[in-house]
């Protein structure tokens, strides 16, 4: 509404009445201005962001569907016709590359001791053949399982993992491992580390052992600082933003699948039956977070009183993240082989108790 004031002179002021709940005085005790209006508007956007940022730190991460459940037990002859079924369905599958197909290194019959290998993203079963021999040797049952859109022949497929096929997954691998021996543990590098110690917290009723390798329970800090993980984690991992895909090929979409599945191991770790736990990890690795990768599985092992064994591969070898990649280096490459089996079947020290520590 517009009025009408005429002044001394006789002319008339046309004067703009104050919208409601606006006083004369404007926002900051003057006139409304632009400067005010943009300065608002900015105030505004602020807050917005804050609270964004807030609710991404608050989001909840922990899953039902990642908290497993126990199985069924199989006999030898079941988990074999299980493991047959899945490898025979990959050998007719044009998707499926032939060298990444999932093993079965089988004596015949039910032994002492079965592991299961989960390789890491990425990559396929194949990441395994020359640790898998040395175990096979030992006479180990050893299973080896291909993880969801992995080892196809569309070397993007493995953006589309999501986490709750992955412990579905590795539940079911390890549901074989454990009708092929009598004691049974797992194996898992970078991303499959995140599934193995996953499985020996929630299936703590089998799993007996345990080596992680290069565990990728957080990024490297020069990738992502600590504070960026989380938010990173919903908004790629819940897909809310579109996918990216870094230099080494790897999809955050993807990624932040495992950094989910982390995000779900038992807080504080658990009391299983876990008799040995082990990590390997290479001071040249630039993908994990060493602290995140040594810290996550002691706790595991001082929650079952047992201490972790720790290796730290020697810079002068030059192996980065793959701490399986060793064909070479010849010699140095069968010795560090033998040495994972050796951190894998260790009985470590009981851990010292509080009373003890003081």
């Amino acid at each position: 509404m517009t009025g009408a004031v005429r002044g001394s002179d006789g002319a008339e002021d046309r004067r703009q009445c104050p919208p409601p709940g606006l006083t004369p005085m404007g926002l900051l005790g003057g006139q409304l201005t632009v400067v005010d209006c943009c300065l608002a508007l900015a105030t505004g956007a602020l807050t917005l962001l804050v609270s964004a940022v807030v609710a991404l730190y608050l989001w909840p991460l922990r899953r039902r569907e990642l908290r497993g459940a126990p199985a069924h037990p199989l006999d030898f002859a079941a988990a074999t016709g299980v493991a047959e079924t899945i490898m025979a369905a990959e050998a007719v599958d044009p998707l499926v590359r032939p060298e990444s197909r999932s093993r079965l290194l089988s004596h015949g019959s039910r032994t002492g001791r079965a592991v299961l290998l989960l390789h890491g993203y990425t990559h396929a079963p194949d990441q395994y053949d020359e640790l898998a021999k040395e175990f096979f040797d030992r006479g180990y049952n050893v299973w080896i399982p291909r993880a969801p859109h992995h080892g196809t022949v569309d070397r993007r497929a493995h953006h589309r993992v999501e986490a709750g096929d992955l412990t579905a997954y590795a539940a079911e691998a390890l549901t074989v491992a454990a009708g092929l021996g009598e004691e049974v543990g797992v194996v898992g590098i970078s991303g499959g580390a995140v599934l193995a110690a996953w499985l020996a917290q929630v299936r703590g009723d089998v799993v007996r052992r345990l080596l992680l390798l290069s565990p990728f329970f957080r990024p490297d800090p020069r990738q992502a600082p600590a504070f960026a993980v989380k938010p990173l984690t919903v908004l790629y991992g819940r897909r809310l933003l579109p996918d990216r895909v870094t230099s080494r090929g790897y999809s955050l979409s993807a990624v932040t699948q495992y950094l989910m599945i982390a995000r779900n191991l038992p807080v504080p770790p658990r009391r299983t039956g876990l008799l040995s736990a082990a990590v390997a990890i290479s001071p040249l690795d630039g993908v994990v977070d060493p602290a995140a990768a040594v810290g996550v599985p002691g706790g595991i092992a001082r929650a079952n009183g047992i201490t972790l064994g720790v290796c730290t591969l020697p810079e002068s070898l030059g192996v980065r993240h793959d701490v399986l990649a060793l064909a070479a280096l010849g010699v140095d490459g069968s010795e560090l082989r033998r040495r994972y089996v050796a951190l894998y079947e260790e009985e470590p020290a009981p851990a010292p108790t509080t009373a003890a520590a003081g």
